[in-house]
């Protein structure tokens, strides 16, 4: 029986301006999506009927963001098809690492093979835009540059670089932060070329850091090391490095209950590969 395995990759905001609001209330912002070599991983097989579990978490299947996708891509498709999905999870929920989207971008993509539905990747990544602004990035599968609300993407390549994320005790929702009264929305737009030289911060991290102290704790504890940065609406937090070596050397100062990892940036999703590489009957 075929087996699809998939890596769902984490991302970080490497900035986020919010540079306006629009009439619907969603929010408008530039943002450059670095993709990691660290995530999630996604399995599914062939059945008659879709069926989703991540084990060792209690998630109900139908509000999880990967069941939606199947569900959409079966009514836009009009596949006939079901598929078993296990989601083994490592990224932290409400962390800003864009899990749940990359998840329901993972799974669109496969059954998209599996079902021999032969969607282009602006066909799914439309799909994936009606559940989430963060699902397109993993669908095109490259680090990006994004404007709108996130779905306007440019492709970039980005220097080679390592990351510590750390990940506070507590989940940070993001209609909790854009609807906070202390949340700029009028960020001047920047160029990619001020981005490269060191320009954008986070607009959330201030509105971040007040509602959680977990946060501002491990804010204020890694710029000890290196510049510092949330992620995202979300509560990791994160500093890059030239080598995995210093990363794993600030690493090893942590406190002994706080969580982190290291990963590495990538430009392209391994995903995409691996696809390319399934055999199927």
């Amino acid at each position: 029986m075929t087996r699809i395995r998939l890596l769902s990759p984490a991302k970080l905001n490497l900035f986020l301006h919010i540079t306006g609001r629009r009439a619907d209330g969603y929010h408008t912002l530039q943002t450059v999506f670095q993709l990691l070599d660290y995530g999630d991983s996604v399995e599914i097989t062939p059945a008659e009927e879709l069926s989703l579990v991540c084990p060792g978490l209690d998630l109900p299947a139908d509000d999880n963001l990967a069941m939606r996708a199947a569900r959409r891509l079966q009514a836009v498709a009009g596949a006939p098809g079901g598929a078993d999905i296990r989601i083994h999870k490592r990224i932290p929920a409400g962390g800003g690492l864009g899990g749940g989207s990359s998840n329901a971008a993972t799974v669109l993509l496969a059954l998209n093979r599996l079902w021999g539905l032969n969607l282009s990747p602006p066909e799914l990544a439309a799909i994936g835009l009606e559940l989430g602004a963060d699902v397109p990035l993993f669908v095109h599968g490259h680090s990006a540059w994004a404007e709108g609300v996130g779905e306007q993407l440019t492709p970039l390549e980005l220097p080679p670089r390592h990351y510590l994320v750390i990940a506070p005790d507590c989940s940070v929702g993001t209609a909790e932060v854009f609807s906070h009264r202390e949340l700029t929305r009028n960020t001047a737009p920047i160029t990619i070329a001020t981005f490269f030289a060191g320009g954008g911060q986070n607009d959330c991290e201030n509105v971040v850091r007040r509602l959680h102290p977990e946060v501002d704790k491990a804010l204020n504890w890694l710029e000890k090391y290196a510049p510092a940065r949330l992620t995202g609406t979300g509560a990791c937090v994160y500093s890059s490095f030239d080598s995995s070596e210093r990363a794993k050397t600030v690493q090893d100062s942590l406190p002994a209950d706080w969580n982190s990892f290291i990963a590495a940036g990538l430009d392209r999703s391994p995903t995409l590969d691996d696809l390319e590489r399934v055999t199927l009957p």
